[in-house]
């Protein structure tokens, strides 16, 4: 097995890094929908807050409207002590109206469960958008959103290890990686679950800025990096292995 699988990086060695401001991406933007997972969204956006101390960078937060979408679950059956216990996000934009993007994150939540008519603008959204971008982000179950978008197809990926079987289903020409705590094919990062979004964040901007931006990030977040994306403990967790559970490696 190849150095390159091993660490599962699937794009150019010799990746350059955009250590010329003019040249690396500015124009971030996160989708929201009602159910988002909280540490998806600002676990990146703390880092990102961080890199923007040291270059310009613009931030969009997309929904279907301008009302404050909450991160409650919005179904009965997932909140079944009726808990009142959540937090709110104030979009900027509307899908219909967000403007031109270089990097999209798109993170996971229980709300990715939600009836497919409830996210079909969304995912249009997303496959809409993915052409145009210079980079995909996805954290969590938000890779099953990208999978129904169809921007996936024949890229490796993964996600979250708890809900596996249902979101991998989402994406069956997905080259799915199951022992992973992030995977980067090219210009598609994808984590697994939730405080995995900070470290394919922090690879992103490893592969992007350089790794003494990152590691100058990680220190100001005080975080300590999972700078190998095999370091997974959940997937054995959750009796998951690339043998069983990986797909379409071929």
């Amino acid at each position: 097995m190849s150095k390159c699988i091993k660490y599962h990086l699937y794009s150019p060695p010799n990746q350059s890094k955009h250590s010329d401001q003019k040249l690396a991406p500015t124009r971030y933007g996160v989708v929201i929908f009602p159910g988002f997972e909280v540490l998806d969204v600002f676990g990146p956006l703390e880092a990102f807050n961080a890199l923007s101390l040291s270059y310009q960078l613009n931030l969009t937060l997309i929904a279907k409207t301008l009302d404050p979408v909450t991160s409650k679950p919005q179904s009965a059956a997932m909140n079944l002590f009726n808990s009142t216990f959540g937090e709110s996000i104030v979009p900027t934009h509307t899908f219909d109206t967000a403007p031109d993007l270089d990097v999209l994150l798109v993170p996971g939540g229980l709300g990715t469960r939600a009836p497919s008519a409830q996210l079909e603008s969304l995912i249009a959204f997303i496959k809409e958008r993915f052409p145009k971008l210079k980079y995909l982000i996805t954290v969590c179950t938000g890779a099953g959103l990208a999978a129904r978008a169809g921007v996936l197809d024949g890229k490796h990926a993964t996600t979250n290890k708890k809900a596996w079987v249902s979101t991998t289903a989402w994406g069956p020409k997905v080259r799915w990686v199951a022992q992973a705590r992030w995977v980067q094919d090219g210009n598609v990062f994808t984590s697994s679950g939730v405080s995995a979004g900070i470290d394919v964040t922090m690879a992103f901007i490893d592969t992007v800025y350089g790794n003494t931006t990152a590691t100058s990030v990680a220190n100001y977040m005080e975080y300590e990096r999972h700078p190998n994306s095999t370091d997974d403990p959940f997937a054995p967790l959750y009796g998951l292995t690339d043998a069983n559970n990986s797909t379409n490696q071929k």
